[in-house]
């Protein structure tokens, strides 16, 4: 017999316990009754993680994000894995002290409101306020370390955009998640402050939807501590990722995309003005050819030696 059947088996003892006695007695007597009951249905959900028992409800939380990865978790199934009141504080040290890039149905929201994403690759699934999904099944090593340091930023003066940028300024070129942004800004317009540092501000922060498809759901990169000019930050969102899906995610001029990216050559794409605003040209998908930092800087070098 497993465990699980066992504590099936006595679950059902006591909830037949229960039904005997639940016409003769107080409101409290049977309150008190049904205590042994829920217990043993906490042990029955513990037990269906396999070794569940013997692990700790952050371990039996994690085997199951694991077992799932990409999928939508509801709250009250995490709760019947940790077999605790406090998973949701487990979940959160999954989040912060041990680098499992955990999305909240919040942050999901906050992103999808101003079009920072918009495919979750989860089918029709959504999140909710108490959903929760395991992003990507590789671990985080340095979350700890930036959370250290999204704790000094936050305990600062300055506003909500001000924070966020110096954040991703101290992890240039490293992946951190919008919770941890959220955390920075405390503010839950976070993702627009981020959208308006990319759009209005010109810094090359990237998503999955708008220049790195390949970075996971709820990721944010500054993939250079440089602004753009003043007329590429005019490009809307839409036009520009409509621009890197047509040349394929990849620098017509060398083909670098990033599948190609290491750290010795930390490049990223950005849109090139065919005819340049100077000239009259438009902020337009025609108008606009997608290049990697290196190639474009060398196109400009060329046009002001020529």
């Amino acid at each position: 017999m497993t465990e699980t059947q066992r504590i099936l088996i006595q679950v059902r003892e006591l909830l037949q316990s229960f039904e005997t006695s639940v016409e003769s007695v107080s409101v409290r007597e049977k309150v008190t009754a049904l205590v042994p009951a829920f217990d043993a249905i906490r042990e029955l959900g513990k037990s269906l993680i396999p070794n569940g028992l013997s692990l700790s409800a952050r371990d039996r939380l994690l085997a199951y994000f694991l077992l799932y990865p990409r999928c939508v978790l509801r709250e009250k199934e995490l709760a019947i894995v940790a077999g605790i009141s406090e998973w949701a504080r487990r979940v959160r040290e999954l989040r912060v002290q041990h680098g499992w890039r955990i999305v909240t149905g919040v942050t999901v929201g906050q992103m999808i409101a101003v079009g920072d994403l918009e495919d979750l690759g989860i089918g029709d699934a959504s999140l909710s306020v108490n959903d929760y999904m395991l992003a990507d099944n590789n671990q985080d090593r340095d979350a700890a370390y930036r959370w250290n340091i999204a704790n000094e930023i936050r305990r600062g003066s300055q506003g909500g955009q001000d924070k966020i940028l110096k954040y991703l300024r101290a992890n240039l070129g490293k992946p951190v998640s919008g919770e941890e942004l959220s955390y920075v800004a405390q503010s839950s317009e976070w993702a627009r402050r981020v959208r308006e540092l990319r759009t209005e501000q010109g810094w090359p922060i990237s998503t999955k939807m708008s220049g790195n498809p390949s970075l996971p759901v709820g990721v944010y990169v500054l993939e250079r501590d440089r602004q753009a000019p003043s007329h590429d930050r005019r490009i809307p969102d839409g036009v520009r990722r409509q621009v890197l899906q047509r040349d394929g995610y990849a620098c017509r001029n060398c083909g670098w995309s990033h599948d190609m990216w290491n750290a010795s050559d930390p490049r990223f794409l950005e849109l090139h003005h065919v005819i340049h605003h100077a000239h009259g040209g438009l902020n337009e998908s025609d108008n606009l050819v997608t290049y990697c930092n290196v190639c474009h800087d060398e196109l400009h070098k060329r046009e002001k030696s020529g």
